[in-house]
């Protein structure tokens, strides 16, 4: 009787921590920062769903895509690859919203002073120079640019730079290039505006020299079997909850104005591109 007692209350802190709904969100700026607001919205969950909800931080996006594999969270804030990436490896998850927007995203290619480049609505010629893309499984940040390197040069990106580098966040691939480490690189434009808008970029040192075309981008992510564990209808009532953040402090977690509804579908063409670039097995 003393061993079935036993196992029942080692098993004990599993099946509580079972019952935390969990959620992360890919560490596309300043780690810190991302923790500070997103706790906050964990708080704004926990009030709209009645359950207790809690914010796992991660070092990078295979990270956020890893713990959404491994149930370790079940809702995420992805970009257009990596939740893509996710849903692939957890059949079932659905995109459930996105910030309006997210239905047409930009990247921005920016470039320091010495690389002599200027604004344009035609694409630079930047062969020769050094080159900084973010996370390798960004979208804004890496695939989207590759992909509109490849079609407007013809060539690959190693045929075309000095030296390439991946950030790892789009706030290092500003601090970056504006310290003229990497003479151009590309950056999810909300990154930049904001950044922008809070004096914290020197324009006679780097400067926007060519804007993407609109692509879907960020999204809400769930994991499939939630309604099994935490009711029927929850998938929906989550849903709801995150279509209903109107608080612009929350908002400006994102920084959003407002989410929308999405769906999978939403986000084929990022899938297609990916793997027509090799980024997807």
């Amino acid at each position: 009787m003393r061993v079935c007692l036993f196992s029942v209350f080692l098993l004990l802190p599993a099946l509580t921590w079972a019952q935390v709904f969990t959620f992360t969100a890919i560490p596309d700026e300043d780690e810190t920062q991302l923790k500070t607001r997103f706790e906050k919205v964990a708080r704004y969950l926990e009030g709209e769903l009645g359950i207790e909800v809690a914010y796992l931080p991660v070092k990078s996006y295979a990270a956020a895509v890893t713990a959404f594999r491994n149930n370790q969270v079940q809702l995420a804030w992805f970009g257009g690859l990596s939740g893509v990436q996710a849903r692939r490896l957890v059949p079932g998850s659905e995109a459930i919203a996105q910030g309006y927007e997210d239905q047409f995203f930009k990247s921005y290619f920016i470039a320091h002073k010495s690389a002599g480049l200027t604004p344009s609505d035609s694409f630079p010629g930047m062969n020769g120079l050094t080159f900084t893309f973010g996370s390798k499984d960004s979208t804004s940040g890496r695939l989207m640019p590759q992909f509109f390197i490849e079609r407007n040069l013809g060539k690959r990106p190693t045929e075309i730079f000095s030296r390439i580098g991946y950030s790892g966040d789009h706030s290092r691939t500003l601090a970056l290039v504006q310290a003229g480490v990497y003479q151009v690189g590309a950056l999810n434009y909300k990154v930049w505006e904001s950044a922008l808008a809070e004096g914290k970029i020197d324009t006679d040192k780097v400067q926007v020299i060519w804007e993407s075309p609109a692509y879907p981008d960020y999204q809400w992510t769930v994991r499939a079997g939630v309604d099994e564990v935490w009711g029927e209808g929850f998938r929906q009532k989550l849903t709801q909850a995150l279509l209903n953040m109107k608080d612009p402090e929350l908002l400006a977690s994102f920084p959003r104005q407002s989410f929308v509804p999405a769906v999978n579908q939403d986000y084929l063409p990022i899938e297609e591109l990916a793997q027509s670039i090799g980024l997807l097995d």
